[in-house]
């Protein structure tokens, strides 16, 4: 369809420049500039809402005259996407020597030399020739990117953020063709946000491709672990455990913030007395504290997942299961942490809606006391306003009748107001000998 409406405009656009060509007219240069430049224009705007694989399918039907009219418009943003989708004879027709490169993407390669890991950054296609990783780690890569990667390792990468499903079959399976398919969620935990970063992890032919949309300070530690120290990887199997170990450190890392931000909350909960607004904070710190606990809680139960995926598949050497046991065995410890973690923050949130109800109760205890207080000086207002009360001060002066009013009014809601606070007292006084007694 596209494809159509371009070469529909290619003809148009090179109809109009042989009539103009043809005719003779003053002005007949500057006229033949306005026509292509509103020709260029219209192909513009129409190549733009186009993805970068939709434009290389048009660019691989054209002749190669009508291909490079279309890639001079293409956008500069695209024009690197389109590169990785187009065939290499296309390409060099269209850019000659110029290869497509990683721009916001970062690909790096690890090779292990002298049992250490040595990093081979991924900038071009022509990086990949020649060199023997036993780990490939993609962040951000595009579509076409993925394609050309795992196409050059005769396998097929996918987007990271797809295989979502809960299903443990789904997330943890084995290929017919030998590829092992891991995917989880590693805790990105930065200061007044969390959230799970989908991870996808495949092996194949002694290489672990990892795949993810963001960095992680769990691979950031792991390149800076496996690099100087040496021997503290071998295989692509003990990165992907130091990778899940690390993610249970980072986690633990995490809960030991959680009990100190709910030791502060629960110093201020306990305080004797909070406002509106410090309750409000406190629910909020509660609640951000909560749903990091609870991501903790699911990514953990992931990783013992994982690992018990990688135990039954028969692949780990002794000691490789030795120290999966040693991961299942921490992740243990951290549950019964996270669930301690909700107990307490049950609590706090309990306390906290307690005092909110405190200071609603108090609030409604000064209407109730101002509400009796004038209760009678109302019913006094009532009798004043009555045509008795004029018959009754008959004679006397009006000053003197409503000062007396007025007197007897702020008089009686006094007594008022001290008996309430004298039957106050001697309940709180009740209550203490009542308590005193039962202890």
């Amino acid at each position: 369809m596209q494809l159509e409406k371009v070469k529909d405009v290619l003809a148009r656009q090179k109809m109009i420049e042989d009539m103009v060509h043809l005719q003779s007219m003053p002005r007949q240069q500057m006229v033949e500039t306005l026509v292509q430049r509103q020709h260029l224009a219209e192909l513009k705007n129409l190549l733009e809402p186009l993805p970068a694989e939709e434009i290389a399918t048009i660019l691989e039907a054209l002749e190669q005259e009508a291909a490079r009219t279309v890639w001079s418009q293409i956008p500069e943003e695209l024009a690197n996407n389109v590169l990785w989708e187009v065939s290499d004879a296309c390409r060099e027709q269209l850019v000659g020597d110029r290869e497509p490169s990683f721009d916001e993407s970062q690909i790096c390669a690890f090779a292990l030399v002298e049992g250490k890991l040595q990093q081979v950054t991924i900038s071009s296609r022509k990086d990949l020739e020649g060199i023997k990783p036993i780990w490939i780690d993609l962040i951000n890569v595009t579509k076409a990117e993925r394609n050309f990667v795992g196409s050059h390792f005769g396998l097929a990468l996918a987007d990271p953020g797809d295989a979502t499903d809960l299903e443990v079959s789904s997330r943890f399976h084995v290929e017919s063709s030998g590829e092992m398919h891991l995917h989880s969620n590693f805790l990105l935990d930065r200061a007044g946000s969390s959230r799970s970063v989908p991870v996808a992890f495949i092996l194949y032919q002694g290489i672990l491709f990892t795949l993810r949309n963001e960095e992680l300070p769990v691979f950031r530690l792991q390149r800076l672990r496996a690099h100087a120290q040496p021997g503290y990887a071998n295989d692509c199997f003990d990165l992907v455990l130091d990778l899940y170990g690390a993610d249970v450190e980072y986690s633990a890392d995490s809960l030991e913030d959680i009990y100190t931000t709910l030791g502060k909350v629960g110093r201020q909960v306990l305080s004797e007395a909070i406002t509106d607004t410090e309750a409000a904070a406190i629910l909020g710190d509660i609640a951000e504290e909560e749903d990091l606990n609870g991501r903790i809680r699911g990514n953990i139960l992931d990783t013992q997942r994982a690992i018990n995926f990688l135990m039954r598949s028969r692949v780990l050497s002794n000691e490789q299961h030795e120290e999966s046991r040693q991961v299942l065995r921490n992740i243990e410890s951290l549950n019964s942490h996270t669930s301690f973690l909700f107990d307490k923050i049950n609590f706090l949130m309990d306390a906290t809606i307690g005092f909110i109800n405190i200071n609603q109760n108090r609030r409604i205890n000064k209407l109730t006391v101002f509400g009796v207080v004038f209760m009678p000086i109302n019913i006094l207002a009532g009798m004043g306003g009555m045509s008795e009360f004029s018959m009754m001060t008959q004679g006397v002066p009006w000053p003197l009748a409503y000062g007396a009013f007025f007197a007897a009014s702020c008089l009686l809601g006094g007594a008022t107001f001290l008996a309430l606070r004298h039957f106050e007292k001697r309940g709180g006084r009740g209550s203490k000998i009542v308590s005193v007694r039962k202890a």
